[in-house]
């Protein structure tokens, strides 16, 4: 049974705690060592297989046309107002010079010659797209091999090249493209110490003494350092994107220190009994840490589950972050223990210290001696037991009421448009940003997101000549690049500027446009084929697929909860509102979301400067995580309601006492998830911010809404019926390791609710 193996695991990490510490040490190190030796940057490449856009990609490799690899583009444009590269010979000789020092880069092909074609003729210098009509604005665009022939440090020389030349030639210049969004370093250093320090200042508070509040945070670094350290070896096998760490330092913080609170408050509600340092810790992690391992479990299997939507790069992703939970989990019935064992009996008592915290918390000392709370290792809270026997008192229109609100908050999903921030979207002190507004000024939003269309003739001559026509005519087309035509293999590319930005809808309505009819009506019933590619077309159809494949998903991972939570309770109804519940949590958030980032509805104050649409992959990683972290306090909530019951049969009392009994420790490890990703929803990346904000709300409103209005109250309507498990169905489910029928005390649990 799980519970007795995890009682022998904690109380043997209690009993030799300098032992687990000293090995937890050694795997930390060795991971570090791992990563260092052995270890990768992370890089994107969101393609999936199947595609249009991936077709179109292996016609142009096969043409060889130089379309295929990374690109970057280097803006510029005179430091002198009234100077342009048509009349300033200076302006001009230092953009030659730029382009030389670009072209001379280890792995370039070859760089866009802006001045040359200026020499050559200015109408042909604007057609191809190298100089504005004004002559202020000039692009060198810089052509790379394929991304796995590449680096972050042809990145770094690309930048570093770019800030020597800013204090040598008389230019502003400003760069962005392919090669920046592969390569970048994602932000959150900052943001992981601003939400460590919002956790340990909650956990003072929580428990009102500092031994007590650096065991978690300890805990979630060292499991933060193993697990990153292995997504980075992971790097050096496959290709991780770069989101992964981001977000797995995320996760790994918000559910290490709340794993680490459950395990810990139960620690020493077991002190306050009285029993052994040591017994206490075996039988936190016996009764604590089930939960623990089962929601985490909940969470990896979840992410994992995104496999479903065939994108490599969610699957790699997910594989990632699942690694730095588990080892929270395993950290969680490890290395917790062995600190709560070296602390021995001072997490029975707060100090001085301690108790100005819990003076804190009570609002005035003279409240203390009355009271203690629960996560002091004492009852419930007397206020945590009033509300949750109020709501039980009234029900329906607790459970009316919080449902409307949830409803209300999801209806914005109504307008979801998901799809992936440009450069457009991120702050004005990026040269990406700058660069971006730069080539929009000069030649229009489209220039930024390029379509390629590479055309297979098959014989057929006239293909090209068609395709340029109907192409043009289209209206939501700017302008076409003279088509490339290999004449190995006679494949044809295109490059195509939209009217619109990259992440306009309408940019999308041109690319669907032209897959059904434009390219169909000039292709005609031949031989030919036609298909578009380009980095905006690869993210539209990336984003397309996901959300096909999100109702799959959702669906399986509903099913698996299901499941799961009818083979720990025993029950039919506790895991369907559980479902339930969950979706309308989870569909708030989605709609917070939708309100901000489409909307704009406050997203000053997360420091958002223009709307965007809502990045493709980021609803079925939401939901998948999201899922897996709710089940952390339905199960913790419900396992010490179904004690209750199990020990009295009452299910009223059981709701009240398993409720408020857990309310301070939810509350307090719902602050602590809601500050860490919070402090990650301030970063510079939209797509960072939309993970921070997302998972902060459904949290939130998990922990509060959800948690202690909803469930009481819809268990309270259900009654008796919360416990009815069919007896066909009792005898059929295996009585695995995820009982929770029982303490591991020895007691005798009283019989459940069974139709026979």
């Amino acid at each position: 049974m799980l519970s007795k193996a995890l009682l022998r695991l904690g109380a043997g990490a209690a009993r030799h705690p300098w032992r687990v510490i000293a090995a937890w040490l050694i795997a930390a190190t060795l991971a570090v060592l791992a990563a260092v030796a052995f270890g990768g940057r992370t890089a994107d490449s969101m393609t999936a297989p199947g595609l249009d856009s991936g077709r179109a990609a292996e016609l142009i490799e096969r043409a060889g046309s130089g379309q295929e690899g990374m690109t970057a583009q280097v803006v510029v444009t005179p430091l002198d107002d009234g100077a342009t590269f048509l009349d300033d010979d200076g302006a001009r000789t230092a953009l030659t010079r730029l382009r030389a020092e670009v072209k001379r880069l280890p792995h370039v092909l070859g760089a866009s010659d802006p001045a040359g074609a200026l020499d050559a003729g200015g109408d042909t210098a604007v057609r191809g797209g190298l100089v504005s009509v004004d002559g202020r604005i000039a692009v060198v665009r810089v052509q790379y091999p394929d991304q796995s022939r590449l680096s972050a440090e042809d990145l770094d020389a690309l930048v570093e090249l770019g800030d020597r030349l800013r204090a040598e030639l008389p230019l502003r210049i400003e760069m962005g493209g392919s090669l920046f969004y592969a390569f970048s370093d994602p932000d959150g250093g900052a943001s992981e110490l601003i939400g460590l320090l919002a956790a340990a200042a909650i956990l003072f508070l929580a428990f009102g003494s500092l031994v007590a509040a650096a065991l978690p945070i300890g805990m979630a670094v060292f499991g933060l350092t193993v697990g990153v350290a292995t997504m980075t070896v992971l790097a050096g096998v496959t290709e991780v994107p770069t989101f992964a760490p981001v977000l797995g330092s995320m996760v790994g913080l918000g559910v290490g220190i709340d794993y680490a609170l459950f395990v810990l408050a139960r620690h020493r509600e077991y002190l306050a009994r009285g029993l052994d340092p040591h017994e206490a810790a075996g039988r936190a992690v016996a009764t604590a840490g089930r939960p623990v391992v089962f929601a985490g479990g909940t969470v990896v299997v979840s992410i994992l589950g995104m496999a479903v939507a065939n994108v490599p790069f969610m699957t790699v992703g997910g594989l990632a972050v699942s690694i730095v939970v588990l080892t929270m989990v395993l950290a969680s019935v490890t290395l917790l223990p062995a600190f709560l064992g070296a602390a021995g009996p001072r997490l029975a008592r707060a100090g001085r210290i301690g108790r100005i915290g819990r003076a804190l918390r009570a609002g005035r000392s003279g409240r203390l001696g009355r009271r203690r709370d629960p996560v002091a290792g004492a009852a419930p809270a007397a206020g945590w037991r009033r509300w949750i026997g109020h709501v039980s008192r009234h029900p329906v229109p607790y459970a009316v009421g919080a449902a409307g609100l949830l409803l209300t908050a999801t209806l914005p999903v109504l307008g979801l448009r998901v799809g992936l921030p440009d450069d457009g979207s991120l702050p004005h002190s990026r040269t990406e940003r700058r660069a971006y507004d730069l080539v929009a000024e000069g030649f229009g939003p489209g220039t930024n997101g390029p379509l390629v269309i590479a055309a297979d003739p098959a014989g057929d001559p006239g293909v090209v000549d068609r395709l340029v026509a109907t192409v043009t005519a289209d209206p939501g087309i700017a302008s076409v690049a003279p088509a490339r035509i290999d004449r190995a293999t006679g494949v044809a590319t295109l490059v195509v500027f939209p009217t619109t930005s990259p992440q306009d809808k309408a940019t999308a309505d041109t690319l669907s446009r032209l897959r059904t009819e434009v390219l169909p009506a000039a292709i005609g019933h031949g031989p030919a084929r036609a298909h578009v590619g380009g980095a905006a077309a690869s993210l539209s159809d990336v984003g397309q697929r996901t959300s096909e494949r999100l109702p799959v998903f959702v669906a399986a991972v509903l099913a698996m909860s299901f499941l799961l939570l009818m083979l720990v309770f025993r029950s039919i109804l506790v895991p369907l509102k559980a479902v339930l519940l969950n979706l309308l949590s989870i569909g708030a958030a989605y709609g917070v979301m939708v309100a901000v980032f489409q909307w704009g509805w406050g997203g000053a104050l997360i420091g958002l400067e223009a709307t965007v649409p809502i990045v493709s992959f980021i609803p079925m990683f939401l939901f998948a995580i999201l899922f897996g972290l709710s089940m952390d306090y339905e199960v913790f909530l419900l396992s010490r309601v179904r004690e209750e019951y199990v020990r009295t049969g009452d299910n009223g009392m059981a709701i009240v006492e398993g409720v408020a009994g857990t309310a301070r420790i939810i509350t307090s490890a719902a602050l602590i998830m809601v500050a860490v990703f919070l402090s990650f929803a301030v970063t510079e990346d939209p797509s960072t911010k939309m993970f921070g904000l997302g998972l902060a709300t459904a949290i939130l409103i998990d922990a509060t809404v959800v948690r202690m209005v909803l469930v009481p109250a819809t268990m309270t309507l259900l009654g008796r019926a919360n416990w009815w498990l069919p007896g066909w169905l009792d005898r059929l489910l295996p009585r695995g390791p995820v009982s929770t029928d029982a303490e591991p005390t020895g007691e005798a649990p009283r019989p459940r609710l069974v139709d026979r």
